[in-house]
C-alpha cells in the first residue's frame, strides 16, 4: 500500500509517496505559485491535481498537510492564510476524493508535523507533548493520548495567537499583541532587517560573526525572552512533559539550549520537568504526518 502524501506551504509543496512501513519512496517539491505569479487556491488545486494524475494507480490514499485552519473531520479549509488567497472554504477531500476515488485526509501542518514527530522523530515515545514552529508565524499543535487534541472545531493549538502583550503590535489577524508577532521568526528578522536598513535573514543573524554583534546580541535575547514568555504560560496551562520546537531557525543549537536555559529557570519546581527539544524530522515531518491520518482514514473506511 502506497499514500501519496503533499505538505502545502506558502512558497513550496512537498510531495511524494510513502509505503508500507512508512518509508518515504519518493520526495519531490515544487512551487506554490506559477512562475512570475502569486500563490493562490487555485493554482495550489490545479498543481495537486496534476500531480494526482501523473501518479494516478499508484497510491491507495492521499493525505495532505497544510497551512490554515483544518475541519479535520470534513477535510476541507476552513481558513486559509495570507500567502495563498482564497484557499477558505476550499472542500480538498471532497474535490479529490471525487476526481481519484481513494480516501483523502486532510490536517493543518502543524498538527501533521506533530503527528511526524510523535511517530518518527523527537515526539516517539511520549503520549503527550506541545509542538510549535516558528517562521512567519508561530503554528501550536497539542499531541494528547497519542492523538492530535484538535477542539470543538478542529481548531485548538493556535498558540501563535495568545495575546502576549495587550494593546501591543498589530499582528496579520487584525489583533494586536499576539505571541507571534514578537516571538516569530519574522518579528527577529524585521528588528535586524530595519536597523541595518535591508533584509537580513534568520540564516544570516546566526553566522559566528554577526552573533557579535551588540545590536544583534542584544535583539537575539530579547527575541528568546518573547518566545520564552509563551513557553512559560503554555508550561504552566498544560504541565507537558516535552515540547518540541519546530521551524528552520530553530535547527540552531545555541538557541535551542538559550530558550532551554531560560524556561526552566523561570518556572516552578512542578514545570521543570519539561524537556526541550527541537523537531528532528526537519521538512519530512509534515509529510509523515499526512501519511499517517491517510492510513488512518484508509483503515477506518476497511
Amino acid at each position: 500500500m502506497e499514500i501519496l502524501v503533499f505538505d502545502i506551504g506558502g512558497t513550496a509543496i512537498k510531495y511524494g509517496l510513502i509505503g508500507d512501513d512508512f518509508e518515504i519512496l519518493e520526495s519531490k517539491e515544487m512551487p506554490t505559485a506559477d512562475e512570475g505569479k502569486a500563490a493562490n487556491a487555485e493554482t495550489v488545486l490545479k498543481n495537486l491535481t496534476k500531480v494526482m494524475t501523473e501518479y494516478k494507480g499508484r497510491f491507495d490514499a492521499i493525505g495532505i498537510s497544510t497551512a490554515g485552519q483544518v475541519d479535520f473531520e470534513k477535510g476541507y479549509i476552513v481558513y486559509g492564510t495570507d500567502n495563498i488567497p482564497g484557499f477558505s472554504d476550499t472542500d480538498m477531500r471532497g474535490i479529490f476524493e471525487g476526481e481519484f476515488g481513494v480516501p483523502v485526509a486532510v490536517d493543518n501542518d502543524v498538527n501533521c508535523a506533530a503527528l511526524g514527530e510523535a511517530h518518527f522523530g523527537a515526539g516517539k515515545g511520549f503520549d503527550y507533548f506541545l509542538c510549535l514552529t516558528y517562521g512567519t508565524g508561530v503554528g501550536g499543535a497539542i499531541y494528547l493520548n497519542r492523538d492530535i487534541f484538535r477542539g470543538a472545531k478542529s481548531a485548538s493549538g493556535e498558540f501563535g495567537h495568545m495575546i502576549t502583550h495587550a494593546g501591543g503590535a498589530l499582528c496579520t489577524c487584525g489583533r494586536k499583541g499576539c505571541y507571534e508577532a514578537y516571538a516569530s521568526c519574522r518579528a527577529l528578522t524585521d528588528r535586524v532587517s530595519e536597523h541595518f536598513g535591508r533584509y537580513v535573514s534568520g540564516r544570516e543573524i546566526f553566522e559566528p560573526k554577526n552573533l557579535e554583534d551588540p545590536f544583534i546580541k542584544q535583539a537575539l535575547g530579547d527575541w528568546e525572552d518573547e518566545i520564552v514568555n509563551g513557553l512559560i504560560s503554555l508550561s504552566y496551562i498544560f504541565n507537558p512533559p516535552l515540547i518540541v520546537l519546530g521551524g528552520g531557525i530553530m535547527s540552531e543549537n545555541l538557541l535551542v539550549n538559550h530558550i532551554r536555559e531560560k524556561l526552566i529557570s523561570r518556572v516552578g519546581v512542578n514545570y521543570q520537568c519539561v524537556k526541550i527539544e527541537k523537531a528532528c524530522l526537519k521538512n519530512k515531518a509534515g509529510m509523515l504526518g499526512a501519511a499517517y491520518i491517510a492510513r488512518q482514514r484508509l483503515e477506518s473506511l476497511k
